[in-house]
C-alpha cells in the first residue's frame, strides 16, 4: 500500500469535519438572532418602514439557514485540507467574517443602529470576499460555496440601506420601544 490514506478515508475525514462545522455555524447564526430578538417579531423592526422589495419574513430564516450551512461546508473543506499553504490565514479570515456577521443582528435588531448596520454589512462583504479568495486558493469548491453568501450580502446591504433611508429616526424608535406602558 503506497497511499497514506485511501480516497474513502479522505472523504470520511471531510464528512466528520462537516458533521461538526455545519451544525456549529448554523447554531451560532441562530443564537445571534435569538439573542438580538431578530426577525419580524421584533417590536422595533415592526415599526420601521420597509422597502417595497422586502422579502417575506419566513424567507430570511430559510436563506440564512442555507447560507450558514454552506459556510459550514466550506469551512469543513478547508479544515480537511491539512497542510495546505495559506490554510491558517484562511481560517482566521473565516473567523473574522463570521464574528462580524454574528454581530450584525445585535447591532441592527438589538441596538437599533440601522445606519451602522449598513456600514457593518459593507465591512462583512469585504471580509467575506477576502475569505472567499483565501478559501479558493485552498479548495475551489469552498470558494464557490461562499458565493451565495456574497450575493446575499449585496441584497442585504441594499435592503439595509433602503431601511436606513426610509427610517432616519430608527434609533429613536428603539428608545420609544424600550418604554413600557402598563394599562389597567
Amino acid at each position: 500500500m503506497s497511499e497514506l490514506a485511501s480516497k474513502n478515508q479522505l472523504r470520511m475525514s471531510f464528512a466528520r469535519w462537516a458533521m461538526v462545522t455545519v451544525p456549529l455555524v448554523v447554531l451560532l447564526g441562530l443564537l445571534s438572532g435569538v439573542i438580538a430578538n431578530s426577525g419580524m417579531g421584533n417590536a422595533w423592526f415592526a415599526r420601521l418602514t420597509k422597502p417595497e422589495l422586502m422579502p417575506p419574513g419566513w424567507a430570511f430564516g430559510v436563506i440564512w439557514t442555507l447560507l450558514y450551512a454552506l459556510m459550514g461546508l466550506a469551512l469543513a473543506l478547508v479544515l480537511d485540507a491539512r497542510g495546505a499553504r495559506g490554510r491558517p490565514f484562511a481560517l482566521v479570515l473565516f473567523g473574522v467574517q463570521l464574528v462580524l456577521n454574528l454581530a450584525w443582528s445585535p447591532v441592527f435588531f438589538g441596538a437599533h443602529q440601522a445606519h451602522f448596520a449598513v456600514l457593518l454589512l459593507a465591512i462583512i462583504f469585504v471580509a467575506a470576499f477576502a475569505n472567499c479568495v483565501a478559501f479558493g486558493r485552498i479548495r475551489t469548491q469552498a470558494a464557490w460555496l461562499l458565493v451565495p453568501y456574497l450575493a446575499w450580502l449585496c441584497v442585504a446591504t441594499v435592503l439595509g440601506y433602503q431601511i436606513d433611508q426610509l427610517n432616519p429616526n430608527a434609533a429613536q424608535l428603539g428608545k420609544a420601544a424600550g418604554t413600557a406602558h402598563i394599562v389597567r
